[in-house]
């Protein structure tokens, strides 16, 4: 089996790769900085994880044809990396959720131009440091091709994570960049006092949304009812382990926003450029933008999205 090289030593990226090191996968590990992982073994991203032994730690990186490549750097760091380094595998998976601030694209339009084979995402419920524990979590793995993706989902598939497989991977990358702007309007609702009922509420109106926007851009709606959609929603909105959430509750609460990546904020701001691209209407996203930009508060917010005109569900 090839070789999965995980680039990106953030938390989700540096999960990955012990994961699948602890699997028994040959499996490598390259970031910006990554001396510090070789020298000590741990990373900031997982306290208390050692890095398992059997992880290569990349000083430079090597990549060869045969390579499986996650990519888990930020979205928004997505493209700038692809056009830097320029790589060359037979199969390409990105990892990071959103769409791209300056193309309005999700991660499998901007990385197809790269892969020799088979490209695609791996997306859905997931937090690091369940990946990295080896806890049991199910996720989708969207490919652009059935049969190399088959082989895709066996190689990256483990005794405690389980892929499924499909082609829509406009679904499941639109359930992975938008369910972070969902939660991010749930961390802010439960911080302001709204209640429980404020944020189931926020999360069934939030998947509609999402689907709705999936569809229009020739998404399944099915997609949307599974892993990286309802799956995805369902964990990100209701743990403070998600940093969406957390940056919510920051900017209901008026604390610091999380010194973490939240790519809830740009990916709000693409996905309403893409929206009025196609007269589509979005009062959630459209909602926690006024909130991020500090055009208005979450009570102001809130009862715009309440004065909406009453309509069927």
């Amino acid at each position: 089996m090839s070789r999965i090289v995980v680039v990106g030593a953030g938390a989700f990226g540096t999960a990955l790769a012990c994961h699948y090191a602890l699997a028994g996968r040959q499996t490598a590990l390259w970031g910006r900085n990554t001396l510090a992982l070789r020298e000590t073994r741990t990373s900031s991203h997982l306290q208390g994880f050692a890095l398992p032994r059997s992880l290569e730690i990349l000083e430079r990186l090597d990549l060869r044809r045969s390579d499986t490549l996650l990519l888990a750097v930020p979205m928004q760091a997505l493209d700038p990396w692809l056009k830097d380094f320029k790589p060359r595998v037979r199969t390409m998976i990105a990892c990071c959720k959103g769409l791209d601030l300056k193309r309005l694209a999700g991660p499998s339009q901007l990385i197809a131009p790269y892969a020799t084979e088979c490209y695609g995402v791996l997306t859905g419920p997931s937090f690091a440091i369940d990946l990295a524990q080896g806890l049991p979590t199910a996720l989708t793995l969207a490919v652009n091709d059935l049969n190399n993706g088959m082989e895709a989902q066996e190689h990256l598939s483990t005794c405690t994570m389980r892929l499924y497989l499909t082609q829509d991977m406009i679904g499941a990358e639109i359930g992975g960049a938008l369910k972070n702007v969902v939660a991010i309007a749930c961390g802010a609702a439960i911080a302001a006092g709204f209640g429980e009922s404020a944020r189931a509420a926020l999360v069934a109106r939030g998947l509609s949304e999402m689907s709705r926007f999936s569809q229009a851009l020739g998404g399944r709606f099915e997609t949307l009812q599974g892993l990286s959609g309802l799956g995805d929603l369902t964990l990100t909105c209701t743990s403070e382990k998600s940093r969406n959430y957390r940056a919510g509750l920051a900017l209901a609460s008026g604390e610091a926003m999380p010194q973490t990546t939240i790519e809830g904020i740009a990916t709000t701001q693409a996905v309403l450029a893409k929206a009025q691209s196609l007269g589509l209407e979005m009062p959630i996203a459209k909602a926690v933008w006024m909130v991020a930009d500090r055009q208005k508060s979450v009570s102001e917010a809130l009862a715009d999205l309440l004065e909406r005109p009453l309509i069927q569900e």
